[in-house]
Protein backbone atom coordinates (compact mmCIF):
# COMPACT_ATOMS: atom_id res chain seq x y z
CA UNK A 1 0.00 0.00 0.00
CA UNK A 2 1.46 3.31 -0.98
CA UNK A 3 0.95 6.46 1.09
CA UNK A 4 2.20 8.83 -1.64
CA UNK A 5 0.07 11.97 -1.67
CA UNK A 6 -1.47 11.32 1.73
CA UNK A 7 -1.22 13.81 4.57
CA UNK A 8 0.82 12.63 7.56
CA UNK A 9 -0.05 14.24 10.89
CA UNK A 10 2.95 13.61 13.15
CA UNK A 11 2.21 14.02 16.86
CA UNK A 12 5.23 13.84 19.19
CA UNK A 13 4.43 14.03 22.90
CA UNK A 14 5.81 13.52 26.37
CA UNK A 15 3.38 11.95 28.83
CA UNK A 16 2.95 12.91 32.45
CA UNK A 17 2.39 10.24 35.10
CA UNK A 18 -1.20 11.42 35.65
CA UNK A 19 -4.30 9.29 35.09
CA UNK A 20 -2.87 6.39 33.07
CA UNK A 21 -6.26 4.64 33.00
CA UNK A 22 -8.06 7.73 31.68
CA UNK A 23 -5.35 8.24 29.09
CA UNK A 24 -5.62 4.65 27.85
CA UNK A 25 -9.41 4.97 27.54
CA UNK A 26 -9.04 8.26 25.64
CA UNK A 27 -6.51 6.74 23.23
CA UNK A 28 -8.83 3.82 22.49
CA UNK A 29 -11.80 6.14 21.97
CA UNK A 30 -9.87 8.46 19.64
CA UNK A 31 -8.42 5.55 17.64
CA UNK A 32 -11.94 4.21 17.08
CA UNK A 33 -13.39 7.65 16.27
CA UNK A 34 -10.58 8.58 13.86
CA UNK A 35 -11.10 5.33 11.95
CA UNK A 36 -14.69 6.42 11.20
CA UNK A 37 -13.70 9.80 9.76
CA UNK A 38 -13.81 10.42 6.01
CA UNK A 39 -10.35 10.20 4.47
CA UNK A 40 -8.76 8.29 7.37
CA UNK A 41 -5.97 6.03 6.05
CA UNK A 42 -4.48 4.53 9.24
CA UNK A 43 -1.85 5.30 11.85
CA UNK A 44 1.39 4.16 13.49
CA UNK A 45 2.19 4.81 17.15
CA UNK A 46 4.98 4.07 19.63
CA UNK A 47 5.83 5.24 23.15
CA UNK A 48 9.06 4.64 25.07
CA UNK A 49 9.49 4.03 28.79
CA UNK A 50 10.63 7.65 29.17
CA UNK A 51 7.15 8.84 28.13
CA UNK A 52 8.18 10.08 24.67
CA UNK A 53 5.63 9.03 22.07
CA UNK A 54 5.15 9.49 18.35
CA UNK A 55 1.87 8.90 16.55
CA UNK A 56 1.53 9.40 12.82
CA UNK A 57 -1.98 9.44 11.39
CA UNK A 58 -2.52 9.37 7.64
CA UNK A 59 -5.28 11.19 5.77
CA UNK A 60 -6.40 11.25 2.15
CA UNK A 61 -5.99 15.04 1.94
CA UNK A 62 -5.50 18.15 4.03
CA UNK A 63 -9.24 18.86 4.31
CA UNK A 64 -9.78 15.45 5.93
CA UNK A 65 -6.89 16.04 8.35
CA UNK A 66 -8.32 19.45 9.26
CA UNK A 67 -11.80 17.95 9.76
CA UNK A 68 -10.26 15.52 12.28
CA UNK A 69 -8.47 18.39 14.01
CA UNK A 70 -11.81 20.22 14.27
CA UNK A 71 -13.88 17.21 15.42
CA UNK A 72 -15.66 18.25 18.68
CA UNK A 73 -14.89 15.01 20.56
CA UNK A 74 -11.27 15.14 19.44
CA UNK A 75 -11.08 18.72 20.73
CA UNK A 76 -12.37 17.63 24.17
CA UNK A 77 -9.72 14.91 24.40
CA UNK A 78 -7.03 17.30 23.15
CA UNK A 79 -7.97 19.75 25.92
CA UNK A 80 -7.82 16.95 28.51
CA UNK A 81 -4.38 16.04 27.20
CA UNK A 82 -3.15 19.57 27.75
CA UNK A 83 -4.66 19.61 31.25
CA UNK A 84 -3.49 16.16 32.46
CA UNK A 85 -1.69 13.79 30.16
CA UNK A 86 1.07 15.71 28.37
CA UNK A 87 3.94 17.81 29.64
CA UNK A 88 4.56 18.92 26.05
CA UNK A 89 3.81 18.02 22.46
CA UNK A 90 4.62 19.02 18.91
CA UNK A 91 2.55 18.47 15.81
CA UNK A 92 3.82 18.46 12.23
CA UNK A 93 1.67 18.10 9.12
CA UNK A 94 3.38 16.90 5.94
CA UNK A 95 2.50 15.51 2.54
CA UNK A 96 4.00 12.09 1.82
CA UNK A 97 6.18 12.29 -1.28
CA UNK A 98 7.63 8.76 -1.17
CA UNK A 99 7.20 5.68 0.96
CA UNK A 100 8.90 2.33 1.20
CA UNK A 101 8.48 -0.81 3.18
CA UNK A 102 10.41 -4.01 3.71
CA UNK A 103 9.71 -7.23 5.54
CA UNK A 104 11.93 -10.19 6.28
CA UNK A 105 10.73 -13.33 4.52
Amino acid sequence: MTRKGQIAVIFMSVRTDADAEGYAAAVDAMDARAALQPGYCGFHSARGPDGLGITVSYWADDDCAKAWRDDPEHKLIRDAGRDRWYSRYELVVARVERDYDWQRA
